[in-house]
């Protein structure tokens, strides 16, 4: 393991720039809207319109129809195929994605003979590595992969049942057959280099991105009425949001208000998300005496969402794993102070004191020390706000991520025309 990890910003240069023809690309995503479930769904919805709109990409994306949506649809010069799953409501989660896949390469080899071949396919993680694996064989095709998380990271280095277990050989087996890998962040790459064995100069690394736009929107506009559906006007909101996982590390958060409120009694922590852990941490709260300090919105819409960060006094973020973290990069394009876990990802996008605060991971003292920090020293935190934003802005914009994620298609692209298969 001792080559270094290839940036997808020093790719060669025959490879960058040599193919002026059109590249023909084949995306796999299990998520895409109006399916979104967590960071995957995001950043191929933000990827696409960029990607597809630069001059020698050609793009169509499959995705299972979970939750409507037409059956074909352009997205800007991208074409979105919605393909109708099968009934499968009586497996378990890996034979419903098998199944889907199924279904998903009939459509694909329909697709292929209908509107001509493509250059390259490009799958999103081991949902759609079984599609992506045929076709690559089928039509000698080269196979690009994302891997967006790890079976293994979100068990914490370890796989404690058969489904994991599973999921985790699906997962070596995709970044096998691939050309090549990419990965979110260092962390995901040395991730993917240590559980499946990948030889590192196999994986690119590339962020995800945010757009601030759609925060920008929101600046000078009066939010009172809305923060008050929230928070009571003197109280300071701590505001998380996401899927209520385990790996997610929210019990800390909950855990550490009784320590926040005696320093800072005007403190108020707003969790927005749902999933299994919510009912506990609702017990959680109320038996530390801090229930109505605590409000657990459950679901929100992605327009509140992005208000609640710009009305947010700090956004607090203590996940015990995280690939990437693409809920900090929100908040700093909604110019909101972050305290995050120093994990995964996270550690990769915020620098401790420059663009927001760190703490140690599963660690209630150290996660009330961040959040006070940040209420009780205003002018400390703007500073770093501004730094956060201009980083937001030159590094994790999605036309500079759709250019790396072509950079890498030139270059298997070239590379598959010297290779005889």
């Amino acid at each position: 393991m001792g080559r270094r990890i290839t940036s997808a910003t020093s790719l060669p240069g025959g490879a960058a720039e040599g193919l002026r023809e059109t590249m023909r690309i084949l995306m796999f995503s299990w998520e895409y809207p109006p399916y979104v479930v967590g960071g995957l769904g995001k950043h191929v919805a933000e990827l696409l319109p960029p990607l597809s709109r630069l001059p020698d990409v050609d793009l169509h994306l499959i995705t299972p129809r979970h939750r409507g949506g037409p059956p074909v649809e352009q997205v800007g010069p991208a074409t979105v195929h919605r393909v109708d799953p099968p009934d499968t409501a009586e497996d378990d989660f890996y034979t419903t994605a098998w199944k889907t896949n199924l279904h998903l390469e009939e459509y694909a080899h329909r697709l292929w003979r209908e509107t001509g071949p493509f250059d390259l396919i490009h799958v999103h993680d081991w949902l759609v590595a079984f599609v992506g694996a045929a076709l690559k064989r089928d039509y000698r095709t080269p196979l690009l992969s994302t891997i967006h998380a790890t079976e293994k990271g979100r068990g914490r280095g370890t796989l404690a049942t058969d489904q994991a277990r599973a999921i985790h050989q699906v997962e070596w087996w995709l970044t096998f057959e691939s050309w090549r890998v990419i990965a979110c962040s260092q962390y995901m790459a040395r991730e993917i280099a240590d559980y499946f064995q990948c030889p590192t100069d196999k994986i690119d690394i590339i962020p995800n991105g945010v757009d601030p736009t759609r925060f920008d929107r929101l600046e000078g506009l009066d939010l009172g009425h809305f923060r008050n559906r929230y928070a009571l006007p003197f109280e300071q909101i701590i505001f998380s949001v996401g899927r209520i996982v385990r790996e997610k590390g929210l019990h800390v958060l909950v855990r550490a208000m009784p320590l926040v409120l005696a320093r800072h009694p005007t403190a108020k922590a707003v969790i927005a998300g749902k999933g299994p852990e919510l009912e506990p941490l609702r017990s959680l709260a109320w038996e530390l005496g801090v229930g109505e300090k605590v409000l657990f919105t459950g679901f929100i819409s992605d327009e509140d969402r992005d208000r609640l960060f710009k009305i947010a006094d700090v956004a607090v973020f203590p996940s015990l794993y995280e690939p990437f973290g693409i809920v900090a990069l929100e908040a700093m394009a909604a110019r909101c102070p972050v305290v995050v876990s120093e994990v995964g990802g996270l550690k990769d996008v915020v620098r401790h004191a420059e663009t927001g605060i760190t703490v140690y991971p599963d660690n209630v003292e150290s996660l009330t020390w961040g959040i006070l920090h940040t209420l009780q020293h205003p002018q400390w935190a703007a500073a770093r706000v501004e730094n956060a934003y201009r980083m937001v802005r030159e590094v994790y914009n999605w036309e500079r991520i759709a250019r790396m994620t072509a950079d890498v298609y030139r270059r298997i692209i070239a590379e598959r025309a010297t290779v005889r298969w």
